[in-house]
């Protein structure tokens, strides 16, 4: 791990100018391969000294054979670092190195190793070795597993003392995630360290660099010799790939304050980037073989194969579960009525959508909590706020109170939040909670340690003195969510979007056969009802004439059935006109104008005085009805149909009916009825105060216009009522009242009729886009209500 503190000491780490002592640098030009640039070192492996070999070309060390092979790795892809034997006579007797070649900018470098250990494994061990140790990773399926073999396999190989697996985060601290060592040593497992360990630099040499050793973190470096010392100007090389590069003093210092003498750290690369390293350590100067070098590339590279392979498979099979799901909640909705019970039964699936633990679904003024989550008035305060934020239709954060400083104050129940806007026109949305998740971070020594305020306020970084744990509490932040957790999120949105449009093309579809259905059915209707009147006026007329011209010739029976066939005749015309009427409310286009209901209902009520001049029944009006938009012929129907019921219906000796209306308030507050108990008995609005018929006049016309402009100006929904203290109607009567030719009475009873008033009067009020239902008790009466929009 290679520390550092300014813009200078980064470049040291590319060009440092020195080597580690345990092998020998040459810098070679090209074509040629004259030697530039040696280590001064060459006197102990080479047997000559530097000066000697400055300027000579490279047949000077190897013989001709050794030289064109070298020239065949230069011609073939040298891009990285290449190995090779390599053979060196020497005056005594000849060595035997590890070669390693690659190519700078400026000139191509020759690395050597001297061979010479007796300690050090054969190359079949070691093939064996790695052989083995593929074959049993391939058989592991878990990433936690294999990421814990790789760690012993490479042990066993190395040799080293301990051999960790160190996973970098997206800011570049790591964590220790599998280790294997010996027994006496502290474990380092679980253990965290910040980025500033290893600087991005240090991590890019590392990703360029897929091995790098150091057998003696305490051994002295070994400068460069350049052919231009004489002139002072040294020749700045590139040790960026190099194998002997030295090690910065602040890494020394790191590892020899774990107390390590010598590492060994093997790449881990995924997607191209570094995921991560095999760090090993030994407390003791150790030193591995090209071979074991070679051994451990190829490991290496095999495990960032096989974590890239892992790590994609957990994610896809995470993600195989979460389109599974969300296909089941897709399919719930799509078949299903009602949006939100869909949405959220059973209530797992929908919070395991993403992993949640508990949900909020938002329909404008509506929200359905589920699982775990805030109190009802704090997700409220949430959305007001989101709806200021979002603009974005997910948004997502692992710490909520980051954002939005109020959620410490849920951090048990939202701590996370994953948030769906789905439509951006209403406020439809649906939020994902997580909890706090109170995370002990244990780091490597104090982290803090590793960064050095100067008394001018610059910053040094610096190797830290204890790697003795130490713990950091992190508070206020939930489990992060991943990434396929909030492409589900996004995918259910545009699924949702998706259902709607459908749903929405398939009803104006339907409305459109419907419409075309109901203009041929009125136009049928229409045309049956005409037809039929033409052959029932002749049945009509024919017994009538019997009944006149020759009764004499019929008997009683005789003409109690024509008598029949005449009043069948009359009650069958009167059926045919009720069809002809609603065929023409269908047709008809309505004619909607400001209507002051006041002067309506006064020539409603004036057609029943005319006609029941002798029947005993009051008409109260509580208080003057507002003028609103509408039919003034149709709604005069209306009120006529509705005053006849409740009169008609009624056994009383004092028949009265009220009519009204009530705004939103006053439906909360359940006022109908309450004017008449405190008006006393009213009657219709008049432009005179005299009493006629028993009927009381208690308005004035100006009163009026001014109650009236009142009621006209407001916003508020209005909802009419005509009540009466009739007989009632039983509960399970309560919607079959409003079908056509619907009687609950036999015809003799309540004056007949054909049971097609209440099914005009819907039909009117649902051409004026409203609806009409009717609440009662039977043997105390009916209300009758009714909105117009």
């Amino acid at each position: 791990m290679e520390l550092f503190s300014t813009d200078r000491d980064y470049k040291s780490l590319y060009t440092p100018g020195s080597i580690q002592p345990h092998g020998v640098l040459l810098a070679l030009s090209e074509p040629e391969l004259l030697i530039l640039q040696v280590s001064n070192n060459t006197q102990t492996y080479l047997g000559r000294k530097p000066q000697d070999l400055l300027a000579q070309p490279l047949s000077f060390l190897f013989d001709s054979t050794q030289v064109e092979i070298i020239k065949q790795y230069l011609l073939e892809d040298c891009s990285g670092v290449n190995y090779l034997k390599l053979f060196i006579r020497t005056d005594e007797d000849g060595q035997f190195f590890d070669g390693f070649i690659h190519r700078t900018k400026n000139s191509v470098i020759l690395e050597l190793e001297p061979i010479g250990s007796a300690n050090t494994l054969s190359f079949g061990n070691v093939h064996n070795l790695v052989r083995e140790a593929i074959a049993k990773l391939k058989l592991t399926s878990n990433l936690k597993d294999f990421l814990q073999l790789a760690t012993e396999k490479t042990r066993k190989i190395t040799g080293f003392d301990r051999v960790m697996v160190y996973q970098f985060d997206q800011h570049g601290a790591g964590e220790v995630i599998a280790e294997a060592k010996q027994e006496e040593l502290s474990p380092y497992l679980g253990l965290h360290y910040p980025a500033t360990d290893i600087p991005e630099q240090a991590r890019e040499l590392y990703k360029r660099g897929l091995v790098r050793v150091v057998p003696n973190l305490k051994a002295q470096a070994i400068e460069l010799v350049s052919i231009e010392n004489a002139k002072n100007h040294p020749l700045l090389l590139n040790l960026s790939l190099s194998v002997l590069r030295s090690v910065h003093p602040c890494c020394v210092e790191f590892h020899q304050n774990m107390g390590t003498a010598a590492i060994v750290v093997i790449s881990l690369i995924k997607d191209e980037k570094l995921w991560g390293l095999i760090s090993c350590h030994h407390q003791t100067p150790k030193n591995i073989t090209g071979e074991v070098r070679s051994a451990c590339e190829f490991l290496g590279q095999f495990i960032s194969s096989e974590l890239a392979n892992k790590v994609i498979q957990e994610e896809v099979d995470y993600k195989a579960k979460l389109e599974s799901l969300r296909s089941e909640v897709i399919e719930s909705i799509s078949q299903a009525d009602n949006f939100i019970d869909a949405l959220i039964q059973p209530e797992p699936r929908l919070l395991d959508l993403v992993g949640a633990t508990g949900a909020a679904v938002c329909l404008d003024d509506e929200i359905t909590l589920v699982g775990s989550t805030p109190e009802l008035e704090d997700v409220w305060e949430l959305i007001n706020w989101a709806n200021t934020q979002v603009k974005e239709s997910v948004i997502y954060t692992d710490s909520l109170s980051k954002l939005y400083p109020k959620a410490k104050t849920f951090k048990d129940t939202a701590s996370g939040l994953l948030l769906l806007q789905i439509s951006k026109v209403k406020q439809y949305y649906i939020l994902w909670f997580r909890p706090e998740v109170l995370s002990t971070v244990s780091w490597a020594g104090n982290p803090n340690e590793s960064i050095k305020v100067e008394a001018d306020g610059s910053v040094t970084l610096c190797p830290r003195q204890s790697f003795e744990q130490w713990q950091q509490t992190v508070r206020f932040t939930s489990e992060p969510w991943k990434l396929s957790e909030i492409d589900s999120a996004f995918a259910l949105r545009n699924a949702i979007v998706g259902i709607v449009l459908k749903k929405a093309e398939e009803l104006a579809k339907l409305n459109q056969e419907l419409e075309r259905s109901n203009q041929e059915l009125a136009s049928f209707a229409y045309a049956s009802s005409h037809d039929l009147k033409e052959p029932l006026r002749g049945i009509y007329n024919y017994s009538t004439i019997l009944l006149e011209d020759y009764a004499c010739v019929l008997d009683e029976d005789g003409i109690e059935y024509l008598q029949t066939v005449v009043s069948l005749s009359v009650r069958m015309e009167t059926l045919i006109n009720t069809l002809l009427r609603l065929s023409q409310l269908g047709k008809a286009e309505i004619n909607l104008q400001a209507t002051n209901l006041n002067q309506l209902l006064n020539e409603v009520i004036n057609v029943f005085d005319a006609s029941r001049q002798q029947a005993q029944f009051h008409i109260h009006i509580p208080r003057p009805l507002p003028t609103v938009q509408c039919d003034s012929v149709l709604m005069g129907e209306v009120f006529s149909n509705l005053i006849a019921n409740a009169l008609k219906y009624n056994d009383r000796a004092e028949k009265w009916v009220e009519i009204g209306y009530v705004d939103e308030e006053e439906w909360e507050r359940g006022r109908v009825g309450e004017g008449s108990q405190r008006c006393g008995r009213v009657s219709r609005l008049g432009a005179t105060g005299v009493e006629t018929r028993g009927k009381y006049f208690s308005a004035s016309s100006e009163a009026s216009l001014h109650l009236n402009l009142l009621a006209s100006s407001s916003q508020s929904p209005i909802t009419f009522y005509v009540k009466d203290n009739g007989i009632g109607i039983q509960k399970h009567h309560l919607e079959t009242i409003f079908k056509l030719f619907k009687r609950l009475h036999s015809q003799e009873k309540y004056g007949g009729g054909t049971g097609a008033g209440l099914a005009i009067t819907k039909k009117i009020i649902e051409r004026h886009g409203g609806r009409i239902w009717v609440e009662s008790s039977v043997g105390e009466g009916s209300t009758f209500y009714f909105t117009l929009e």
